[in-house]
């Protein structure tokens, strides 16, 4: 009986020590949630460089993500920016291509010079922002039904005022044309990236600094995290998502711009399934669906990810459908990590 007692209450204190080991790692990657991220980016590069025969490390094939991830991340900023407020923004791809395709065409068509044509670029892209704010603050309608319609109205637009053409490096002026300088290469020893990478790099340290510094940062993380007790603080919770979804448009047109360098013309057709990598990187970088918490270092390391995967599982000849499986896989387990590390203190 006495032996019994004695292994029942060994027993109990393994699983209270294995209790509390889990809660310092929930608590861990609450207190960090670019943690987790960091360390599925290591774990993949490892994995992915076992398996690919010599191809995955070398330094073209590093530029190739690095490039690759330019796009995705731009616009996973603006995604980032709308999830931190609890929403979500499906018409991601569809706003950047039709920013895109309005600085090509003014440009071709009406002779528009460089620099003015991005300009208008960026305030179409902050106009798509402010009617899907508007929608979302005046109207009260939820992010999700409203992105979702302009995800296709968006589309509609840009192949109408397109004509479903595609615009050449030519049409675009040439490889010397500001629009296209998003594709000036970069020698950093072996390394060859694109300005586009630059770009985006630009923009994460200015959004690292704005959403960790400013009022305004602190204020997207309140209202995300509890809208009713941010507007009772004194918070301006409407203008603070108006002013969000506006930015993220922003972001979306220097993503068109980044876009334009990547593929050197412009289509409609374009970074179709970009929508839900956004998502993707945002989510598995650590950033809460639920809104509030969340670190943009961590969407760049999520955009990284989702295109490691990609590059990684091509080079390792894994079929494109269990690419897609494994990228489905990923999210839910994003997800169901982000609940559980939400639990902290319950």
């Amino acid at each position: 009986m006495g032996a019994s007692s004695v292994a029942d209450d060994d027993a109990s204190a393994l699983l209270r020590d294995e209790h509390g080991g889990l809660a310092r790692v929930q608590q861990l990657l609450h207190r960090y949630p670019t943690v987790s991220p960091a360390a599925v980016l290591v774990l993949s590069c490892v994995v992915f460089t076992l398996l690919g025969n010599g191809k995955f490390q070398g330094w073209l094939n590093i530029g190739t993500i690095l490039n690759q991830t330019a796009v995705l991340a731009t616009l996973a900023i603006g995604q980032t920016l709308i999830i931190l407020t609890a929403g979500v923004d499906l018409a991601v791809g569809t706003a950047m291509l039709l920013t895109h395709l309005v600085v090509a065409k003014v440009f071709m068509d009406q002779g528009v010079p460089g620099l003015p044509a991005l300009l208008i670029g960026a305030v179409v892209g902050i106009a798509l922002g402010a009617f899907h704010g508007g929608l979302v603050t005046k109207i009260g309608l939820p992010p999700f039904i409203v992105t979702l319609g302009t995800f296709y109205i968006f589309n509609s637009l840009g192949l109408v005022y397109s004509k479903a053409e595609t615009l050449s490096k030519e049409d675009l002026g040439g490889p010397n044309s500001l629009l296209l300088w998003t594709s000036k290469r970069i020698s950093i020893g072996e390394l060859r990236i694109t300005t586009g990478v630059i770009v985006a790099l630009a923009l994460y340290i200015m959004f690292g600094y704005i959403l960790a510094r400013t009022a305004w940062g602190r204020h997207v993380y309140a209202t995300g995290d509890d809208r009713e007790a941010a507007r009772l603080a004194g918070i301006d919770v409407t203008k603070v998502l108006a002013s969000v979804y506006m930015v993220a448009g922003l972001v979306y047109a220097i993503g068109g711009w980044v876009q334009l360098g990547r593929a050197e013309s412009a289509s409609s057709n374009s970074a179709a399934d970009i929508n839900l990598q956004t998502i993707t990187a945002v989510v598995i970088g650590g950033t809460s669906l639920f809104g509030g918490r969340g670190r943009i270092w961590g969407t760049l390391m999520g955009s990284l990810i989702v295109i490691v995967f990609r590059q990684g599982l091509t080079l390792a000849d894994v079929n494109p459908y269990w690419q897609n499986f494994a990228t489905g896989s990923l999210i839910l387990i994003a997800v169901a990590l982000d609940q559980w590390i939400r639990r902290v203190g319950k």
